[in-house]
């Protein structure tokens, strides 16, 4: 659920853009240049993946969020993969809770509307004392965020396989009952943890979760990823360009239209901004 100013930071529609710099970006291929490119393409956003870890100082954070606002650009974040909340040995818990704060203290000096990360591992522990775990250390990590003034909002994922924690119900009970705690819907990924959720009933159904759990602010608010998704028993392999994989997108695209969903669409096909103006492009002729 937000937190107080929080719920300040609403969208007037759904915007869509690229995890991480577009492809045809100038060299240098800087996150600056990369902004620039997105909002050149007519998209209306970026995420800055921090995935490999966060290298971004003070000053650069600054002028990623100037050339953001110059252009009317939303930001979001993806924090390290290096993370699992759930972890048996208390230095890599540490390690993880530090990854996401600097996640969103960059986020915030750049004025970023969100960050999201993986979690954790279930690693063959009941999945209620995972849950239990991971939301005393989420509701650690608002606190410590509260006392520094960093108002980012801090979105777990969706997770694709089912070893790792994250399933939709999860997700949206932990935004439920930690405020400041809001989710990455990440459709491909649910796709590949279900084998299902992929028809319009079904995107449906999850976007009334998120209405009935979260209220009409979820819905206001959200923070999607999308993309091709290759799966297996197991879930997730790798993710795909859309025209190369089952997922219909083009439901999809009319679920969140027909529920006038709002926030930041990111897409993470290996093509990135020709996925993401193709998302755009459906959603704007769908309306």
């Amino acid at each position: 659920m937000p937190r107080g100013k929080d719920k300040e930071n609403t969208f007037g529609a759904l915007l869509f853009g690229t995890a991480g710099i577009p492809h045809t970006t100038n060299n240098p291929k800087t996150t600056q240049s990369g902004i620039i490119r997105a909002h050149e393409l007519g998209l209306g956003g970026m995420e800055v993946e921090f995935v490999n870890g966060v290298r971004m100082n003070q000053k650069t954070a600054e002028a990623v969020g100037e050339v953001a606002r110059k252009r009317g650009m939303k930001l979001t974040a993806h924090g390290p993969y290096y993370v699992n909340l759930n972890s048996q040995e208390e230095e890599k818990v540490i390690a993880s809770k530090q990854r996401i704060l600097q996640t969103a203290r960059v986020a915030h000096t750049f004025g970023g509307y969100s960050i999201t990360f993986h979690a954790a591992f279930y690693m063959k522990r009941p999945p209620e004392e995972v849950y239990d775990t991971v939301k005393r250390h989420l509701t650690e990590i608002i606190g410590q965020l509260e006392k520094e003034n960093k108002r980012v909002t801090i979105r777990p994922e969706i997770m694709g396989k089912p070893s790792q924690f994250g399933t939709l119900n999860e997700i949206l009970r932990l935004c439920a009952e930690v405020d400041g705690v809001a989710p990455c819907i990440d459709f491909a990924h649910l796709h590949a943890r279900t084998g299902k959720f992929n028809t319009y009933n079904e995107f449906s159904q999850v976007l009334d979760q998120v209405g009935e759990k979260l209220g009409r602010y979820g819905l206001d608010n959200m923070h999607i990823h999308v993309s091709g998704i290759n799966y297996g028993d197991k879930g997730e392999r790798n993710h795909l360009n859309l025209e190369d994989s089952d997922f219909h997108f083009e439901q999809l695209i009319q679920a969140l239209n027909d529920h006038d969903a709002k926030g930041i669409l990111i897409c993470e096909s290996p093509n990135l901004e020709e996925d993401a103006l193709l998302l755009q492009r459906i959603y704007k002729t769908s309306a």
